[in-house]
């Protein structure tokens, strides 16, 4: 279902980056043509000791874009630091094999979306999500609605919003052209043998506040350049 879904984005148009390093960690040859703060030239995810860091670095400073802020929920943007992979959504707290699973470093400084009703808008701060194929959106995945009506099983720091997304409150640092998410494998301990990928993205929140609700809606930059998640979990050394 994966490999389907990443072979769809592909042919809905995210940028092939001719030069790309199949190395773990994935390295990717800098960008004049992307903005140097989603310019990726390394990502990876690693463990050390009892817990899983992924971490991303670009050709400039890393966060110092962010979105305008329009006043308004619909129609406005999120931009995002994220890690697709192969975990399956039941290892984050969903049912099974509902879509491709994704750490992404979010920022959306028009709305909040912590669990149990905490503010966010203001500050980066990760979230899990799960991606589905839609020619609605412009960049061809969603983040997966929910239907209304519907009560699906859902991890404890789901923030009550209509999509598969999860807001846990995990360690997220900014240091130059580095972010970094420290997550503890007793979470999350499937990850050792999984395999990941890179991405720099803008999602938007659909003006009609209809599904899709929140779109990916330009894609940056890949780090493998195809989304064929070459990265394999490796052992800080």
């Amino acid at each position: 279902m994966t490999k389907h879904l990443l072979a769809g984005v592909f042919i809905a148009g995210i940028p092939f980056c001719a030069g790309s390093v199949f190395a773990h960690p994935i390295t990717a040859k800098p960008s004049e043509a992307v903005k140097a703060s989603f310019d990726i030239i390394e990502t990876s995810i690693v463990t050390k000791g009892d817990t899983a860091i992924f971490s991303t670095r670009v050709r400039g400073e890393a966060g110092s874009e962010k979105p305008v802020a329009t006043g308004n929920f619909a129609g406005s943007e999120v931009y995002a630091y994220v890690w697709p992979t192969s975990l399956n959504s039941s290892d984050i707290g969903f049912e099974r094999d509902q879509g491709i699973v994704a750490l992404a470093v979010t920022f959306h400084p028009d709305f909040d979306d912590g669990a149990n009703g905490k503010k966010n808008r203001d500050a980066w701060h990760p979230h899990w999500v799960v991606l589905n194929e839609d020619k609605a959106c412009r960049g061809g995945l969603k983040v997966t609605d929910i239907p209304e009506g519907t009560k699906p099983k859902l991890p404890a720091t789901w923030p009550n919003v209509p999509l598969l997304i999860d807001s846990p409150d995990y360690p997220t640092r900014f240091k130059s052209d580095a972010v970094e998410v420290s997550i503890p494998l007793s979470f999350l301990g499937a990850i050792a043998a999984a395999s990941y990928d890179g991405v720099t993205a803008g999602l938007k929140i659909n003006a009609n506040l209809h599904a899709p609700l929140l779109c990916v809606d330009n894609v940056f930059k890949v780090a493998s350049g195809n989304l064929s998640l070459p990265g394999k979990v490796t052992a800080a050394k």
